[in-house]
Order: C-alpha cells, then sequence, then structure tokens
C-alpha cells in the first residue's frame, strides 16, 4: 500500500469519525433537551391538603410566654388542666415561664392512609422567646373543612438558640421561636380524590404552554395509540386511561416516564425593582433604536473664608461663607441597536457604557414605550 493510499484513508477515517462524534453531540443536545412529563406535569386531583391546629408547648426552660401579656396561653393551660379535674379557682392566673402557645401546620400528602405519619412544623403565638427543649402537647390538626386528620404531638427539633446577658444584650443564632416535629403527626382520616373515578386522567402543566399541551398529547398518542390523548387548553391534556386500579397505576407511571421537548418560553423580561435582579429571555429581541446613557454628578463643597480686619480699623473678625461646586459628566458614548439584534448583543451593548441594574431597568423602560424592545416587559 502506497503512503498516498494510507495518507486517503487515514483523511477518510477521520472524517468518518468526526461525523460520528458531530452526530451523538447534536443526539445528546437532543436528549437534553427532552422532559419527563412527570417534570413539566401533574395529575390533576393529586396534591397535598393544608392542616393547621392550636396547642401548647410545655417544659420549656423559663423561655415561655409572659402570661401576663398573653392571656389565651393561661385561658389554654386552664381548659387543658381542667380536662384532667385540676380546677384553678376563679381570679387566680399562674404565672409560668416553662409553656408557650403555638401554631402547628402540616401538608397532608395525596393518598395518605390512617395512620401514617407526617412532619409539622410549630411556631410560637405569643411572646416565647424560645421553644428549644419543649414538647407539642396533644393537638388535633384540622382542614380547610374544619374536619380533624391528623394528631400531633412531640418532642421539638429547633435549630436556632438565643443567649440573654445580664446588661439586657442578647445574641440570637436562627429562629429559636420556630421547631419541626419528625413524624410527629399520625394521619387519621385520608382525603378523597378523583383518580381513580372515571375514563380519563387529566394532566396539568406547570407552565400553560399551547406548544407544549401538543406535544405532550402527541407523545402520549405515539406511545400508547392515536387517539389517547387530546389537548383541551394550554394547560389541561385529557388522556383516556383504564378504569381497574391497579392497571391505571401502571399505565400513569408508564407515561410519567415519556419524554418530550417543551415549547420555547415567549420573549420576557423579568424586572425586580427591590433587589435589581433582571432576567431576560433568550428570545428577546430589539429593533433599531439608538440608545445613550450618561450621569451628570454636582459636587458642592463648603469652603468658608475668615475675614480679618487690619490693626486699630476697628473691625470684628468674621466667616465668610464660600462653597466650591463641581460638575462632572460621564462621556459615555450613545450605541446603537441593529435589527433582531440577541440577547448576548444587547447585553454587551449596555456593559460598554458600564450601565448599573437600575440604569439598566431605565434603558428597557424606554425601548419598550418606543416600541423597540420585542418582548413583554414584567416589573415584579
Amino acid at each position: 500500500m502506497t503512503e498516498q493510499r494510507i495518507s486517503s484513508l487515514r483523511t477518510r477515517t477521520g472524517e468518518v469519525v468526526t461525523a460520528l462524534l458531530v452526530s451523538a453531540l447534536m443526539l445528546f443536545a437532543g436528549a437534553a433537551q427532552a422532559e419527563r412529563i412527570k417534570d413539566i406535569a401533574g395529575i390533576a386531583g393529586v396534591r397535598s391538603n393544608q392542616l393547621v391546629g392550636y396547642g401548647l408547648v410545655v417544659g420549656l426552660d423559663g423561655t415561655g410566654d409572659q402570661t401576663s401579656q398573653t392571656p389565651f396561653t393561661v385561658q389554654s393551660l386552664k381548659s387543658m388542666l381542667s380536662r384532667y379535674g385540676v380546677t384553678i379557682p376563679p381570679g387566680v392566673n399562674p404565672q409560668v415561664k416553662n409553656v408557650a402557645a403555638v401554631t402547628v401546620h402540616a401538608d397532608l400528602p395525596a393518598f395518605a392512609k390512617p395512620g401514617q405519619t407526617i412532619d409539622i412544623t410549630v411556631s410560637s403565638l405569643g411572646n416565647a422567646k424560645s421553644l428549644r427543649g419543649g414538647s407539642l402537647l396533644l393537638t388535633p390538626l384540622k382542614g380547610a373543612d374544619n374536619q380533624i386528620y391528623a394528631i400531633a404531638q412531640g418532642s421539638l427539633v429547633v435549630g436556632g438558640f438565643g443567649i440573654d446577658g445580664g446588661d439586657g444584650s442578647r445574641v440570637t443564632v436562627n429562629v429559636p421561636s420556630v421547631g419541626r416535629i419528625p413524624n410527629g403527626a399520625t394521619v387519621e382520616r385520608g382525603v378523597d380524590n378523583p383518580f381513580a373515578r372515571g375514563d380519563a386522567i387529566y394532566f396539568n402543566l406547570h407552565t400553560g404552554d399551547f406548544t407544549t399541551a401538543r406535544r405532550l398529547a402527541d407523545a402520549v398518542n405515539s406511545a400508547v395509540g392515536p387517539g389517547t390523548a387530546q389537548p383541551v387548553d394550554a394547560t389541561t391534556i385529557r388522556v383516556n386511561a383504564p378504569r381497574d386500579a391497579a392497571q391505571r397505576v401502571g399505565f400513569v407511571a408508564f407515561l410519567e416516564d415519556i419524554e418530550l421537548q417543551p415549547g420555547e418560553a415567549p420573549a420576557r423580561v423579568i424586572v425586580n425593582s427591590r433587589t435589581g435582579t433582571i432576567v431576560i429571555g433568550s428570545h428577546v429581541r430589539v429593533k433599531p433604536a439608538a440608545v445613550t446613557h450618561g450621569s451628570l454628578s454636582v459636587s458642592i463643597t463648603a469652603n468658608p473664608l475668615v475675614s480679618q480686619p487690619q490693626a486699630l480699623a476697628g473691625g470684628e473678625t468674621q466667616v465668610v461663607p464660600r462653597a466650591d461646586i463641581e460638575v462632572t459628566q460621564d462621556a459615555n458614548r450613545m450605541f446603537l441597536f441593529d435589527a433582531g439584534v440577541s440577547l448576548q448583543e444587547i447585553v454587551q451593548a449596555v456593559n460598554q457604557v458600564g450601565a448599573a441594574p437600575g440604569d439598566l431597568v431605565a434603558i428597557l423602560e424606554a425601548l419598550k414605550q418606543v416600541g423597540a424592545l420585542r418582548a413583554e416587559l414584567i416589573v415584579i
């Protein structure tokens, strides 16, 4: 084999390897953009429910409510003691420092069954300094319908603490007036949901988009069969499902792993006026426009003079006010936006003039006012 044929073979081999690498990168890029249905949509009716309750935390090391300022704590303590046969004489208010009135809240997961446990969060309702070391007494947790769905009780786990000094100073780390109890509530009643009812299930997109809804229905129809899924609107997709509960669970598990490429978000510019954060979408475009940015600074410095009369002149020494005024202006140049410039070009142009976040907001609002900003400007 001659050297020329060897060189030609090496060249062809290199071209083939390069083509394979490019193809692999393109496939990887396409796969990286695909998302599972379970990551972009949820099933209608399958959600958690909020629970809340009111109770007492006892066993605190002198960091509880000041009963003189929180009468509801004393009232709750008297009510609890009366249920156990302990009667406090009328007009007597126990001055305890190891009790705190608290609110308890938790999320009841979907399909939670009686006997299962859930985590709870306990928050001080009065002026207790810390809940560290306390124990929550039996507390019923109710839903929005005022029905009891769980019972909470247990020892608190508090991540913060506070230390008081003799001179009135205080050092606090994190928030000692809030604690958690892992598995601190036992579910007493489940919540009915429509998952197992009807001939279909409904997927609700986390972010409504007509393109994504259509692609999700097409992906389900390609994997299961034509006519299985129909988009209802920009958020909801109806999917025919088996009536049998076991088959429906397996069917949904199969659907959740189907991958599709969601539709791209519309062109938006989000401005947080409180923090100065600005997020510009990748599809933001600008029509031809000219922008200039500059700032005018006026500096006034007091520089008083002392007026001293000559000897034997009979005058008095006085201070004569005088101020030095200096005016400076940044010599930033005007920059131009061509038609359809990209996000990167917008950022580069604004950075060239050294615009701060507040100045960038003013530039974007001005571009929107003249109709040059081809995007939705949202200020939050």
